[in-house]
């Protein structure tokens, strides 16, 4: 297997070791492309944002990149497609949307970063299993509650098994779109697979709740960790905090609410030490509002992929991608 470089430092903005920027290109300008716009050209790192396309030409998206200089488009993939010197897309549509754009995106040889719910290639979490997929031409961002948790669960599962995870995410009801609202059983389905296939518990649950409170609170976070036996608390607590500055470094607003927990709870099994962890999630406000943390943490993952991506193509490996699967709309 190829050895890959290892992964930048985030944010550092810094140009690509070898082979000059890569090319990428957001497809979709409502609020998710457009923030990871102001993401993009706030810290461009290793790629240059060379088109901003949608199919709307009177988006507010649009209008505001059009106003920034970067060169935008109505014509939608069709424009990103037409563009050979494109290597990477975010696609910020929807799920119906992008089953339909991966097959395109894969024969086009373009690496895809899905910010939908599709699920056309792998699931990533940055800082705990990205380096397993950098051969994926797809990869898909989960959800916000994923990208939140998930990291704290895998920080106990990599000291101790973890028999049980659960996490119950409350995000403002003025953050959560049509998208979100339709899609909650795929939400609280993929974030409790993501929990057991990445985060590494035996099983898992996830539940979100929409608060309507004006004004809107932040995104916030609670993690029940239920490990199969006795563990090392204080290893258990280096390990989430080591989790926990590795998500800050490209989502500066993710905090924990204090130490880890510890509470005997009745199982089957007999009495077990359980783990609650308090997260909280502020937004950068780059294009959202900072309430919006459960958008911004997902536009902030996309960066960080696409980072790492980037700096894996300019190095000049020769990496021959999977294909992403795709399933009918």
């Amino acid at each position: 297997m190829t050895s890959l470089p290892a992964i930048p430092a985030a944010n550092d903005g810094s140009p690509p070791s070898a082979g000059g920027r890569i090319k990428a290109a957001i497809l979709g300008t409502g609020n998710i492309g457009t923030d990871l716009l102001f993401k993009l050209l706030r810290q461009p790192g290793a790629l240059e944002l060379a088109l901003f396309a949608g199919i709307d030409p009177n988006s507010d998206g649009l209008a505001r990149a059009r106003a920034l200089g970067v060169p935008v488009t109505a014509g939608g993939i069709d424009a990103i497609l037409a563009s050979p010197e494109i290597a990477l897309v975010f696609d910020a549509t929807s799920a119906r949307a992008h089953l339909r754009h991966a097959p395109l995106l894969a024969a086009a040889g373009k690496v895809a970063i899905d910010l939908t719910p599709a699920a056309c290639g792998p699931a990533v979490v940055p800082p705990v299993n990205l380096r397993a997929h950098l051969d994926a031409g797809n990869v898909n961002l989960i959800t916000c509650g994923g990208q939140a948790t998930i990291p704290l669960v895998h920080a106990v599962s990599r000291v101790t098994p973890v028999a049980y995870a659960e996490m119950v995410s409350t995000v403002a009801s003025a953050s959560a779109g049509p998208g979100t609202r339709q899609n909650i059983d795929e939400f609280t389905f993929a974030t409790s697979r993501g929990l057991e296939t990445i985060g590494g518990a035996r099983s898992a649950k996830a539940i979100i709740i929409l608060n309507p409170a004006e004004p809107p609170l932040l995104m916030r976070n609670t993690v029940y960790v239920l490990p199969e036996g006795d563990f090392d608390l204080a290893a258990v607590t280096a390990s989430i905090e080591r989790t926990v500055a590795e998500v800050r470094a490209y989502v500066p607003g993710y905090r924990l609410k204090g130490a880890p927990l510890v509470d005997e709870v009745k199982t089957p099994a007999g009495p077990r030490q359980m783990l609650t962890l308090l997260l909280e999630v502020e937004g950068a406000g780059d294009y959202l509002p900072k309430y919006a943390g459960n958008l911004d943490i997902m536009t902030a993952s996309a960066w960080r992929v696409a980072q790492v991506f980037a700096e894996v193509l300019a190095s000049g490996q020769n990496l021959r991608f999977r294909g992403a699967k795709t399933a009918s709309p």
